[in-house]
Parts: structure tokens; C-alpha cells; sequence
């Protein structure tokens, strides 16, 4: 399956490009404007990339598969990941976890049948001092409760 990048992604990467100077400034930047707008990294998606940047195609896998923050396998629109850290954990996170799952009828590491939701633990999102919490695509939920989680899930099922 072919992928490339819209008029739009192109004009943003070569932005990008031109800001920092050199293409391999540039892969993390990069690889961010195609899973915005794939949702995902598929190795066709690694392999535009790497043809843009003009890298070998082994640079961008192992950029993109090093990093927790690019996904490797499709995803919903709306990406939860749970913090599980120690902060987290000792402050509910498996609690959060559970009623998640149970709320939207799906385990960690699935996602809904419309393809809306997915649900993912993370070791560490770097909020300690706000747990628990979680990070739903760029954005940050933190100090969880079951009524706020109800409130995001449903402002988000309602988009």
C-alpha cells in the first residue's frame, strides 16, 4: 500500500527541513507530521519518510521504533495511554486502567470496533506530581477520577 503525505504535511515537513537546517535534523519532527496524519507509522510510512529525508530506510525504523511515542501498529482516533509508573500506581492507576477497560469494553493494547478509542498503558509520562493521570493523543488528563474519566470519554464520543 502506497502512503504519502498531503499538500499540506509536505509543506509542513519541508518547513520543518528548512528550519533546522539538514534532513536528519529533521527525522523526529518528521515522523511526527506522519503519524499525525496516519495515525500511525506502518513500514511504508517509515520507508516515505526515509525517501523524503533522503536516509536509509534501518535509521528511520530504528528512530521510530526506539521511541514509545510513535506507534507501531494502528490506532483510534483517540489514543489513551495510562501512566503506570510507581506515582501513578500508588495513586490508582490500575484502578484508572480497569475502569477505562470496562467503560469502553476493551483491554489495554485493543481498541473500540469503530475504531474511536484505544487503550494503552505507559511507563512513564512525566506527571508525577498530578497522578494519576493520562494522556489521550497530545493532551494531558491528569488527577483522575471515575467522573472526570466520564466527562473526557463522553466530550470525546461526542467529537
Amino acid at each position: 500500500m502506497a502512503v504519502e503525505l498531503s499538500p499540506e504535511g509536505i509543506e509542513e515537513c519541508r518547513k520543518i527541513i528548512d528550519k533546522l537546517g539538514n534532513e536528519e535534523a529533521a527525522l523526529i519532527p518528521v515522523l511526527h507530521v506522519a503519524q499525525e496524519e496516519f495515525r500511525w507509522l506502518s513500514t511504508e510510512a517509515m520507508d516515505y519518510v526515509a525517501r523524503m529525508l533522503h536516509l536509509p530506510p534501518a535509521r528511520v525504523y530504528g528512530v521510530a521504533t526506539f521511541y514509545t511515542m510513535f506507534n507501531k501498529e494502528p490506532v483510534g482516533k483517540y489514543h489513551i495511554q495510562v501512566c503506570t509508573n510507581l506515582s501513578c500506581s500508588l495513586l490508582g492507576a490500575e484502578g484508572v486502567v480497569e475502569y477505562i477497560s470496562t467503560k469502553l469494553g476493551i483491554k489495554a493494547g485493543e481498541t473500540t470496533q469503530d475504531d474511536k478509542f484505544t487503550l494503552s498503558t505507559a511507563e512513564c509520562l512525566g506527571s508525577c506530581g498530578t497522578a494519576p493521570m493520562m494522556q489521550i493523543n497530545d493532551e494531558y488528563y491528569e488527577e483522575l477520577t471515575e467522573e472526570r474519566i466520564d466527562k473526557i470519554l463522553e466530550e470525546l464520543s461526542n467529537k
